[in-house]
């Protein structure tokens, strides 16, 4: 087939998954790390106990080897290049059918990025919950198909929409930030800048920064997801309720570190090599 035929929503979806490829590849093990350090547990209590990002990466790395920092790479790749794929698509569709005529504003772009974060989100929750149980260690799924079969026969298929509720608190304000702060940013670039043969940079900049602020605001929720598909039996409500007993207002903000550098470092070169393929395509991203 033809790129030419291909439609543009598809086109969209293409750039958005070779995207998520590359940067999943290079970023599971901080996601890995992330995820350990919001689970921990100390005297039965996952959570407690102060231990930092670099005790954790060195204990993967003594007791599972090198390969243990990509524990969890299989249903990350399940989830990322159809999640992130699925995203971009529908960015790109909602973006034409509501914004062809103009760029969108501040407030349009969290709309924007928050709405189709919310429609892969939802699509993709099944495969994020095996995803945080592969990474956090208290599970031996062989396989993400083995993995779903037997969530659903052990546990029933509602808990693989476990987390549900946390996981769209953290993913939509997410991405509508991200958006914003990074469609602004590129806005206030010079136009010499943004046509030139460093513009792939200069976004990648734009990048980094919008994701290092929506990743601080959206932290708290991250951390009641991890808890909440690592431990069916809590609801949302709970999980806050255990965290802030166990460690007070810093427990919201346990793997803080790893996860804004994963998350900043993906967004970033998702979106660069999203629009620099986006162009080739000769389609405005």
């Amino acid at each position: 087939m033809e790129l030419s035929l291909v439609h543009p929503a598809l086109k969209a979806f293409m750039c958005g998954s070779v995207s998520g490829t590359c940067s999943t590849i290079l970023f599971q093990p901080l996601d890995l790390v992330k995820t350990r350090l919001q689970t921990l547990q100390r005297g039965g209590l996952p959570g407690s106990g102060r231990v930092g990002m670099m005790t954790v990466f060195l204990s993967v790395v003594r007791t599972e080897r090198l390969l243990g920092l990509w524990k969890g790479v299989s249903p990350s790749f399940a989830r990322t290049i159809p999640g992130v794929g699925i995203y971009f698509s529908t960015f790109y569709s909602l973006k034409q059918h509501f914004f062809q005529d103009g760029a969108p504003g501040p407030l349009q772009a969290v709309l924007l990025g928050g709405g189709a974060r919310a429609v892969a989100g939802v699509i993709m929750l099944p495969v994020t919950v095996i995803k945080t149980r592969f990474e956090c260690g208290k599970f031996r799924y062989s396989s993400v198909c083995g993995a779903l079969r037997s969530v659903c026969v052990t546990e029933g298929p509602a808990a693989l929409f476990s987390g549900f509720t946390a996981t769209l608190l953290r993913d939509v304000p997410f991405s509508g930030i991200y958006v914003m702060f990074y469609s602004q940013a590129k806005a206030a670039l010079p136009t010499e800048i943004s046509s030139s043969p460093s513009a792939p940079l200069y976004n990648f900049s734009c990048g980094l920064l919008s994701g290092v602020l929506a990743s601080l605001i959206t932290q708290p929720a991250d951390v009641v997801k991890t808890r909440v598909q690592v431990n069916t039996h809590l609801r949302t409500a709970e999980a806050i309720r255990h965290i802030y007993r166990e460690q007070k207002l810093q427990g919201f903000f346990r793997g803080a570190v790893p996860r804004a550098l994963r998350r900043t470092m993906m967004a970033a070169m998702a979106w660069t090599v999203y629009e620099q393929m986006m162009s080739r395509f000769g389609l405005k991203s």
